[in-house]
């Protein structure tokens, strides 16, 4: 049995990754306590129920196994969380509308405009987009060079004047012609952009400030997609445009904590939407016309079109398994026009609660991700609808998939195998595709070809879970150390959890007896062709079974959708199963 490790109860350092980490762990271990679930600390095991991915590696992606398990962070979010991955993703689908649009049967499609959202950015390892920002430079403008992948206001600088357009270009020049990045290329630095600066923000009480809401992708197949309200972040300097300070241009908490008035002054760095929208009902209303409470309705409202159309511009392109999920962090910011502009968006979230603000929204959001990503994922799972969610209770739902084709194909890197429970049963299911997984096309067709018969009443039955062994009442949660980190991304923990049935003073020795095993208890097997209704039934949907083509032995699977069993002429005993999670 693994060690346990007691969590502390409120442990900050002054270590960015080591300060995350420790509260990541305080409320996301308070969470999965509170389910009944326990920590493990095996490393190797893989045998999780759910795990929380700071540092993406791709071994945990490889071993991830769709249907049964839950992973925060979808793979390749880096879509929307790099500055060039938005960027492009924004032109693209920019693009792609405006073309649609022009069709008179697509007359009713509304896109916004990319500019009139998204500051003018340029990328700054492509040559011709380079010359592109020199032309439209002009000194006594500001613009703000970032690196694709960093947080944390890591690798930001200003650009102000002829001389450093100058410099910056001969730098990013120097790079693309080195020869050694030419043959090495990840040991280049990161890609840059270079994006305009908002010179005229609006500013509270004289200060600089940005908006952090969420973007929450609590299911991916099929695609269940939320908003969520964040929090306001203030400098603790006054705004000034030419003072060279980042602090001064950056809101976020890594670089406020730099400023020596940041311990006595830090409640003031963060304000709650309720209050922001009470400022700006007291102090900008009728000088600007504004409707009422204009943060709530108007300014909310913006954010969601926003979000909704950055989530559309990558949709086809993510990664779509069942049981990933992830939480985006999205900051917007006002100019004093009440014009909303998207800054960027940050995988990953900060979660740390260092003020009384923070200590409110985080816990809240933590505990409601956790609950969406659950319900949602146990309705895929069942087949059943979505809405209405009983979970959902302060984000708001942007997107939903449910009416769009489904079930999807899924493709799998390996042949099937059975569902795996966290109680492991005494035999496992036949896999069918294990003979033939090794075995060239030529070979697998010829077999295709032939009639299959249906088993025989001795034989074990195929495609059905075999009874398991005794529920274990214990089992653990535990946090993996990644020793591999994915470029542009700080080093930090992973957490994973493998949930199994609370510890009960009562529980029997022998489990409950069950005489119909839940669909999502079942090995995902595809149909084999049958002319007998005796041996052969669609147990999950209740609908006829798919057409299989008459050179294919196999039809593509679908996860969780589609159910095959194949049963001998003698009834079968009732089985026994764990209760599920």
């Amino acid at each position: 049995m693994a060690s346990e490790k007691k969590i502390p109860e409120d442990e900050e350092t002054e270590t960015q990754n080591t300060d995350l980490s420790t509260v990541e762990k305080k409320w996301i271990s308070s969470y999965c306590l509170s389910k009944g679930w326990q920590r493990i600390h095996d490393n190797r095991r893989e045998d999780y129920k759910l795990k929380w991915c700071e540092t993406k590696r791709r071994d945990t992606y490889y071993s991830f196994r769709e249907g049964e398990q839950l992973l925060y962070q979808i793979p390749n979010n880096k879509l929307l969380t790099t500055k060039i991955g938005l960027l492009n993703a924004l032109r693209e689908y920019t693009r792609v509308m405006n073309k649609i649009s022009r069709s008179p049967t697509a007359a009713h499609i509304k896109v916004l405009k990319m500019e009139d959202f998204f500051p003018e950015t340029y990328r700054l390892d492509l040559k011709e987009e380079r010359e592109s920002f020199i032309t439209v430079f002009h000194d006594e403008e500001i613009w703000i060079c970032k690196p694709t992948a960093s947080n944390q206001g890591k690798g930001i600088f200003l650009i102000r004047t002829q001389e450093e357009v100058i410099s910056l270009q001969a730098k990013m020049q120097s790079i693309a012609d080195d020869p050694t990045y030419k043959k090495i290329p990840f040991k280049a630095p990161q890609a840059r952009v270079i994006q305009r600066y908002i010179h005229n923000p609006l500013l509270l009480d004289g200060k600089k400030f940005d908006v952090r809401s969420y973007l929450l992708i609590a299911c991916a197949m099929p695609y269940m997609v939320f908003f969520g309200h964040g929090y306001a972040r203030l400098t603790l300097s006054l705004y000034d445009p030419k003072t060279k300070d980042l602090a001064g241009h950056l809101t976020n908490q890594f670089m406020q904590k730099k400023s020596p008035l940041y311990v006595l002054l830090k409640e003031e760095t963060v304000w709650s939407m309720d209050r922001l929208n009470k400022h700006i009902n007291e102090k900008f209303r009728r000088a600007k016309g504004l409707p009422k409470d204009w943060v709530l309705t108007t300014f909310t409202k913006r954010m969601q079109q926003i979000m909704l159309q950055c989530f559309l511009a990558v949709k086809a392109k993510l990664e779509c398994k069942l049981g990933y999920f992830d939480l985006i962090g999205c900051d917007f910011l006002i100019d004093e026009n009440f014009k909303v502009w998207l800054l960027e968006m940050n995988s990953n979230p900060a979660l740390h609660t260092n003020c009384e603000v923070l200590k409110d929204v985080v816990p809240k959001v933590v505990h409601e991700t956790l609950d969406l990503a659950l319900e949602t994922f146990h309705k895929s799972l069942r087949t059943e609808k979505m809405l209405p969610l009983l979970s959902q209770r302060n984000f708001v739902l942007l997107h939903s998939g449910e009416d769009e084709l489904w079930p999807r194909s899924i493709r799998l890197r390996s042949p099937i195998r059975p569902l795996r429970l966290s109680c492991e049963p005494s035999y496992q299911a036949v896999n069918l595709l294990s003979s033939a997984a090794g075995s060239s096309p030529t070979k697998a067709a010829d077999r295709s070809s032939k009639k299959l018969e249906p088993p025989r009443a001795s034989q074990k039955p195929m495609g059905l879970l075999g009874p398991p062994g005794p529920i274990h009442p214990k089992s653990t949660l535990h946090f993996l150390n990644p020793s591999s980190t994915v470029k542009g991304q700080p080093q930090a923990p992973s957490q994973e959890y493998l949930q199994t049935q609370a510890p009960h003073s009562t529980l029997s020795e022998e489990p409950e007896v069950c005489p119909h095993p839940p669909s999502h208890m079942l090995t995902l097997l595809q149909p084999l062709p049958s002319n007998s209704s005796d041996f052969w039934f669609q147990g999950a949907l209740e609908m006829e079974p798919p057409v299989m083509a008459s050179n294919d032995l196999f039809l593509p699977l679908y996860p969780s959708r589609m159910l095959s069993l194949s049963f001998p002429s003698e009834p079968i005993p009732p089985l026994q199963y764990p209760q599920p999670f």
